[in-house]
């Protein structure tokens, strides 16, 4: 893929850029690789550094309000600085390691509904920095994460949209700012105490961490609240074990726990 910007923080006549993906389907903890091909302007320029960042859509709470941004969360400087004369020409490839806890963004050749993800290149020149436009990342699940999210859609549930939120979640290990989460439509087994089901990974380089929140239905004189439970899936076993059959005992024995029942 490829994307093309006059940089307009160094005006007219500046440098030009071209950043290439060799190709932009990717896996969390694994790699992008691509050039970034720079064009001189009308005039030499001394370029301070070329770095590329990857970058996503976050949900902020702050309060009573809701809003969201674009975060940048992992970066890579390709360059130091360099002279680049009118009209030269100045390639620079790249291997930029993919963070594990990287949301996902597509699921069976199906983009996810809600979700944004991509690379961005800065350049600065004479204390003035521009970043390009997104250039669109695709981010498949772990074999791991496959097998978790085929159990779901095996018991019925159905993809409704993800989202990353910024924050923390409590007791586990988490690298990033943010977290997504993939939500689901329950199946009609579960729907009459679940009003939908939240997913959430946290793969690791030794194991991967899964979150379920359930989203309780509230009763006529009862309000509904969140049940939460989480469990670790280790990449070696992942194969051997039936996941199906692992997620509906969790799912009615984490419900019976708090009052609901199938």
């Amino acid at each position: 893929m490829v994307f093309k910007k006059m940089l307009q923080a160094l005006g007219v006549g500046g440098p030009s850029v071209d950043t290439v993906l060799t190709n932009p389907n990717c896996r969390p903890g694994g790699f992008l690789e691509g050039q970034v091909h720079i064009v001189g302007g009308d005039h030499a320029v001394d370029v301070e550094y070329v770095a590329i960042g990857l970058m996503t859509r976050v949900e902020v709470e702050s309060g009573d309000n809701e809003y969201q941004t674009n975060q940048e969360f992992h970066r890579q400087r390709l360059t130091g600085s360099f002279r680049l004369e009118s009209g030269a020409r100045h390639d620079v490839p790249f291997r930029f390691e993919v963070p594990w806890q990287t949301p996902i963004t597509e699921v069976y050749g199906q983009h996810l509904h809600g979700m944004t993800m991509g690379l961005a290149t800065e350049l600065e020149v004479a204390r003035a920095v521009d970043k390009s436009d997104l250039d669109a990342v695709q981010v498949h699940p772990l074999p791991a994460q496959e097998r978790i999210l085929e159990a779901l859609l095996r018991l019925g549930f159905r993809f409704h949209k993800a989202d990353v939120e910024r924050g923390r979640v409590y007791g586990v290990e988490q690298e990033l700012p943010f977290y997504q989460e993939i939500e689901f439509y329950p199946p009609s087994r579960y729907a009459s105490g679940i009003n939908q089901l939240e997913l959430t990974f946290l793969p690791t380089p030794r194991k991967l961490q899964v979150i379920l929140e359930l989203d309780k239905r509230g009763g006529l004189f009862t309000e509904g609240h969140d049940a939460f439970g989480s469990f670790d899936v280790d990449y070696a076993t992942v194969d051997q074990v039936d996941w199906t059959g692992q997620l509906d005992n969790w799912l009615r024995q984490s419900a019976q726990r708090r009052g609901l029942f199938f």
